[in-house]
Formats: C-alpha cells, sequence, structure tokens
C-alpha cells in the first residue's frame, strides 16, 4: 500500500505516556491506522531501548514497538514539564497511560485533570489488573498475569506436563495492546456520534481471560473433553494434523493406511470414541508421519485436505513466499539500520495501514513539538526537559 495513501485516523493525535510492551504495542496499532502518537518520556527513556537486539545504540525491539511515533522528554516532577504535558493533551484526541492505577493523578496528569477542562476527551489505562479492586494495585508483567489468569495450569493440563512451562512469550502484553487499540477506536466512535468522552480502562487479566472460550465454560459446566491440539512427530520436525471433522478423520485414516479406522476400530469409528482416545489416535498417525519429512507430511495432508501446519521457525516464516506477498512485514530504519516489523494483522484495500517508517531518537522532537503545537520559545522548551528534584 502507498505511503500517500489516507489513514483511518489521519488527524488524530494521541498523547502516549506508556512505555515497555502493553501499552507502547496499543499506540504503536494506532500509530499504524495514521494517528499522530506523541510517546512522552523521562529520564533514560523508555526502558525497552536498551533491550536487545541492538545495533549501534539503537534497539531494535523498541523500533518494532515504537515506529511511527514522535518521542519528547519531559520532567513530569517539574511544573514546567506537567504544564507542557497538559497542554499538549488538552490539544490530543487520546491520553494513553500504562502506570499502576492512581500514578497518572498524583503526577497531575490524570483522567480528571484533562476531564474538567476537555469532556470530549478519550483517555485510555492499561495496567494489570484493572483502575479498582483488592489486585488493582499489585505489580503485573505478562509473565505473572498468565499465572494469575488461569492459562498457565489449564496449559500445563493440556500438556500433560507435572510443572506450569517457562513463559518466553509476552502474550499479555501484546493481547491487552489490541484490546486498548479496539477500546480507544471504539470511545473515538462513541464521541464522534455522541460529542462525550470516555475513560477506557483495559486489565491485561481480562484480556488473557478472554483467550480461555473453552476453559470458562468447562469450568463452570464439566461436560466433555478438551482435546489437546498435540505436535506430532515427523522424521524432522513437527506438524500439526486436525482431523476435526468425519470427512477430515477418514481421508487421513486411508492416507495413513488405516482405513479399518473408519468402520472396525472401536477406538476411533465414532466422534466419541476419538474424543476419548485422542492422544492414541494421534499416536498412530505419528507412526506413518516419523517416517517421513515435515514438508512431505504438510503437502500431501494439504491435498487431501487435511487441516495441518508444519512447525516453523520465524526466520522461516519470514522468508515465506506467502508472508512476502501478503506483506505481513514491513522495512523500517533506524540509526542502526534497516529491519522488518510485523505489519498490523488486517489490511483495508485503498488505505494504509501499515508499519510507519519512522523511529524516534530519544526527545528527538521535543523542540519541535513544543514550538509547533504550544508555541514554546526556547527557554520554555529546556525547562520542560530539565530533570525535576526526586
Amino acid at each position: 500500500m502507498s505511503t500517500s495513501a489516507p489513514a483511518p485516523l489521519d488527524g488524530i493525535r494521541i498523547l502516549d505516556f506508556t512505555s515497555l510492551m502493553a501499552g507502547p504495542s496499543c499506540s504503536r496499532y494506532l500509530a499504524d491506522l495514521g494517528a499522530e502518537v506523541i510517546k512522552v518520556e523521562t529520564g533514560v527513556g523508555d526502558l525497552n531501548r536498551t533491550r536487545a537486539p541492538v545495533k549501534d545504540g539503537w534497539s531494535r525491539t523498541f523500533g518494532q514497538l515504537n515506529t511511527g511515533k514522535k518521542s519528547i522528554k519531559l520532567d513530569l516532577k517539574t511544573q514546567a514539564g506537567k504544564a507542557a504535558a497538559i497542554a499538549i493533551g488538552l490539544k490530543s484526541d487520546v491520553i494513553l497511560e500504562n502506570w499502576r492505577p492512581g500514578v497518572g493523578a498524583r503526577l497531575g496528569v490524570g483522567y480528571a485533570d484533562f476531564a474538567r477542562q476537555r469532556p470530549d476527551m478519550v483517555y485510555c489505562s492499561i495496567s494489570g489488573y484493572g483502575q479498582v479492586g483488592p489486585n488493582a494495585e499489585n505489580a503485573a508483567y505478562a509473565g505473572i498475569i498468565h499465572a494469575a489468569s488461569g492459562y498457565e495450569l489449564e496449559q500445563m493440563r493440556h500438556d500433560r506436563r507435572d510443572i506450569p512451562s517457562n513463559n518466553g512469550v509476552f502474550i499479555a502484553d501484546m493481547l491487552v495492546g489490541v484490546w486498548a487499540a479496539l477500546g480507544v477506536q471504539a470511545a473515538l466512535f462513541h464521541r464522534e456520534r455522541t460529542g462525550r468522552g470516555q475513560y477506557v480502562d483495559v486489565a491485561m487479566i481480562d484480556a488473557m481471560l478472554n483467550l480461555m472460550v473453552f476453559e470458562i465454560q468447562h469450568a463452570q459446566h464439566q461436560q466433555g473433553l478438551l482435546r489437546a491440539q498435540k505436535p506430532i512427530r515427523a522424521r524432522d520436525g513437527y506438524i500439526l494434523a486436525l482431523p476435526v471433522t468425519q470427512a477430515n478423520f477418514e481421508a487421513l485414516s486411508k492416507a495413513v493406511g488405516h482405513p479399518e479406522w473408519i468402520t472396525t476400530d472401536q477406538r476411533f469409528a465414532k466422534q466419541a470414541d476419538r474424543d476419548r482416545n485422542w492422544f492414541e489416535l494421534l499416536g498412530e498417525i505419528e507412526k506413518w508421519t516419523s517416517q517421513r519429512s515435515a514438508r512431505e507430511c504438510e503437502a500431501y495432508f494439504t491435498e487431501l485436505g487435511i487441516p495441518v501446519g508444519r512447525f516453523r521457525t520465524i526466520a522461516e516464516v519470514m522468508e515465506d513466499p506467502h508472508s512476502l506477498q501478503r506483506g505481513t512485514f514491513a522495512t523500517i530504519h533506524d540509526g542502526g539500520g534497516e529491519y522488518r516489523v510485523p505489519n498490523s494483522a488486517y489490511q483495508m484495500p485503498g488505505l494504509n495501514v501499515g508499519a510507519r517508517d519512522r523511529v524516534p531518537k530519544l526527545g528527538g522532537d521535543t523542540e519541535s513539538v513544543l514550538r509547533e503545537l504550544l508555541g514554546y520559545d526556547e527557554a520554555r522548551v529546556k525547562a520542560c526537559m530539565e530533570a525535576g528534584s526526586p
């Protein structure tokens, strides 16, 4: 898509107080949609600025989460810095933060500080457990929320393990960013219809709970079995094959040389039998797949209409002809060179909704934003950036 094409959120300005992953992922999605995102940083800046991989002092983790934004450096503990933040917020459509509940209000940049003067303000708070309740002020990182939400124990049961798995992928952080972006856009639409702003309270634990449809319903009414999608070993890797319909099952049974499973094998002939003996069925399939390469199994099952996928590395996915043709990744640049980041998961013909090629330097836009948006002179700009007392 041409970068000159219009974008859905052209003209929307967002003042972004967030750092690390949950909040920055949300504002990155909104920047992809064309919003002007002004990221406020203090001190050494967002801690992801030093997270590996780093090249020539530029973190690519930070770049993926923050491309398309502007960065201004303000000290919110000084009167000048706080005043500048409030002034920018009053000229914005959305304010986004992911502090612990109450921090924004203590700093003087909470929802009430803006809503009094801008009743049409959309203000979004992202936190681990939401803004109210006994756990509201508890520290919350992705792994903690995975554990607290019940997700890890459910996954342990699916894996038939004795202990929960190690956590490496920050599901809660990235997922809550999607929910926050959805909430912001719903609030903007609400404002368009009514003229009224909204406070959007988004919790990481709620985002995780929304992942677990079968598990939540099964916890309330235990009926039937929850079938885990177990990897099947191939000669050189793994595949996931899911004969979910009767037609899929019959095609797979014939493909692996066991047509008797369809009619006479009491373990698998009926769906209820397969549910009870699901892992045994996968083990029987594995006797066939383990003699063949994962690519061969994937191609053969796909040709027969059997849902299947080969376990691939990220590097393989990035070079997949499908990813390249679809435009799944965008190339961006920073002071360390060029690299690729995922575009948002949706595409809209005729609109520019891809990653913007602009990774901000820490505070690199402070002067231009304060001068152009607020009319500050050099002395006032400097006062906003100076460190205040603890």
